[in-house]
C-alpha cells in the first residue's frame, strides 16, 4: 500500500507549517500596524486599536502558520481586517489621517489576505480530514 503525501496533491506548499506566503503578509502587517503607532500622530482610541488589532492579526497569523489546515485562522485574519478597517470611523479617530489610512489600508489587505489563503486552507483542511 502506497502512502501518499497530503503535500504532493497540490502546490507543495499547502500542508507543510511555515511557508503559506499569505500567512507571512498577515504577519507583516499587524507587525507594520502595531509599529506604525510610533511614526503615526494618535490619540488614545487610535493607539489602542492599531496595538491590539495589530497583536490579534499577529496571533492569528502565527496560529495559522503553525496549523496551515485551520480555515479558522483565515477567518479570523478577515475579521480583524474588517474591524480594522471600520475602528477610525467607530473609535472616533478618522481627524488622525495617518492613523486612519493606516487601519484602513491595513484592514483591506488582512482581509484580502485572508480570502487569498482560504482555497489552500479548505485543501489541507479536507486533505488532513481525509486521512482520519
Amino acid at each position: 500500500m502506497e502512502v501518499i503525501d497530503v503535500a504532493d496533491r497540490s502546490s507543495g506548499s499547502t500542508v507543510k507549517p511555515w511557508v503559506r506566503w499569505q500567512d507571512w503578509v498577515a504577519v507583516v502587517l499587524g507587525v507594520y500596524l502595531i509599529l506604525g503607532t510610533m511614526w503615526t500622530a494618535t490619540n488614545g482610541a487610535a493607539m489602542s486599536a492599531m496595538i491590539v488589532l495589530g497583536a490579534l492579526l499577529v496571533i492569528a497569523s502565527v496560529w495559522s502558520l503553525a496549523m496551515p489546515g485551520s480555515m479558522t485562522s483565515e477567518y479570523s485574519h478577515m475579521l480583524l481586517g474588517v474591524l480594522l478597517f471600520i475602528s477610525p470611523w467607530v473609535l472616533g479617530y478618522t481627524g488622525f489621517m495617518g492613523a486612519s489610512w493606516t487601519s484602513w489600508i491595513v484592514g483591506v489587505l488582512a482581509v484580502i489576505a485572508g480570502a487569498a489563503a482560504l482555497p489552500e486552507a479548505n485543501a489541507a483542511h479536507r486533505g488532513i480530514a481525509g486521512q482520519h
